[in-house]
């Protein structure tokens, strides 16, 4: 119920889209947990996205840069829909919602009115964000990055790449499966275009120049051309030292605050 709902809500708001020059791309979700359609014309993106957990179907907005969507997305509409109870007359009725909002006068000069913008060359996902991306994998590295923030501030994101994100990717690339694979590629590369760039220095030299020389090609057909030519440039640092990370302070625990305080 949930896929053809889904489906049937994402295709309206295709066909309310077309005449203003909107095109359909063709996109899969690197978390299990959504589902995402997204349309684009050449200055405005619109998404519609379901999250499964809060059973929430909404409408989106950004602009476009020469990359892409900017992902700095405003939600027009928010339904509740639960697959488990609604049928597909509340789909239609989330759809009819969604197309009149896209399909209002106001809407549309807004199109025509909007500029492509230009994309920061600094992306706004840094490695606290790269790690939790992970989770959809590795589920049990949840612990680990708690952990990690609990402890240090600001966070060690090539420390923590090292000691928990590789080894888990490694053992993947060796033996998961295509679809596994391809899913680690999506984050990857999903990751490396929206990341800064200590996010993506830690995707480049550190996770994918940490996998074995005779396994990677099995992850490098699954990644993003620009990743790829990024991933190419990055070989040349294997086996080289590079510069470490600043030893960072550990944060105090709750228990050594409360002790400095009552001194």
């Amino acid at each position: 119920m949930l896929d053809q709902a889904f489906g049937h809500i994402s295709d309206k708001v295709e066909e309310a889209l077309k005449p203003q020059g909107f095109t359909r791309q063709k996109i899969t979700s690197d978390n299990d947990n959504e589902l995402v359609s997204l349309y684009t014309s050449e200055t405005m993106a619109y998404s519609v996205i379901y999250y499964k957990d809060k059973q929430h179907t909404l409408l989106r907005e950004c602009a476009m840069t020469d990359d892409g969507p900017d992902n700095n997305w405003k939600t027009l509409a928010t339904w509740m829909f639960d697959p488990d109870h609604d049928t597909m007359k509340e789909a239609s009725s989330i759809a009819n919602d969604f197309c009149d909002a896209i399909s209002a006068p106001s809407a549309i000069k807004k199109v025509k009115q909007t500029k492509k913008t230009k994309k920061n060359d600094d992306g706004n996902a840094d490695p606290v964000f790269l790690s939790k991306r992970f989770l959809t994998l590795f589920p049990d590295m949840k612990d680990e990055i708690r952990d990690e923030q609990d402890c240090y501030y600001p966070f060690r994101g090539v420390t923590f790449a090292r000691a928990s994100i590789v080894p888990r990717v490694n053992q993947l690339v060796k033996t998961g499966k295509a679809g596994e694979l391809k899913k680690l590629g999506n984050i990857l590369t999903t990751q490396y275009t929206n990341g800064d760039a200590d996010t993506r220095s830690i995707i480049t030299i550190v996770i994918l120049n940490g996998i074995p020389e005779e396994d990677e090609a099995k992850i490098e057909e699954y990644l993003g051309d620009d990743l790829k030519k990024a991933f190419q440039f990055a070989k040349k640092y294997r086996n080289k030292t590079v510069k470490p990370e600043k030893e960072k302070k550990k944060k105090k625990t709750m228990a050594q605050r409360l002790e400095g305080m009552q001194r």
